[in-house]
């Protein structure tokens, strides 16, 4: 599956929700918001994320075990690499970002050690800019 495919109904009102929440959103969160729109049952929700997880459209925060839309068109070079994730414990903000150079060095360290790293996700929680300001 591709960053272009087409995407079933509930998949749209998923990510839709996403991209306009101001904030990650739990799958059960999801449910409540999509209640008017049809859903009934967790297994909805988890189906659509599962499959907008595979073509890059939406990315699990794995510490708050939450959802966010991918910040870039889902092409990107992260899709296949290193990703990280600056998360404001104050605002909820989550700012996402790829930097080709850690990504790098962390595949040299897997591959000199004979790791076998399934997926690599970088968290920082702290407080934004913005917060930090206030």
């Amino acid at each position: 599956m591709t960053g272009t495919q087409e995407l079933t109904r509930n998949q749209a009102l998923v990510f839709s929700k996403l991209e306009q929440a101001d904030g990650p959103l739990s799958a059960y969160a999801l449910l409540d918001l999509l209640r008017d729109d049809g859903f009934r049952a967790p297994l909805q929700v988890y189906r659509a994320l599962d499959t907008l997880m595979r073509t890059g459209r939406v990315h699990r925060l794995e510490s708050l075990n939450s959802f966010v839309a991918c910040a870039g068109d889902g092409h990107h070079a992260h899709a296949h690499g290193m990703i990280g994730f600056a998360i404001c414990e104050k605002c909820g903000q989550v700012d996402e970002f790829a930097d080709p150079v850690v990504s790098e060095r962390l595949e040299k360290w897997v591959s000199q050690t004979g790791f076998k790293a399934n997926k690599a996700v970088i968290e920082f929680r702290g407080v934004c800019a913005s917060c930090a300001a206030a």
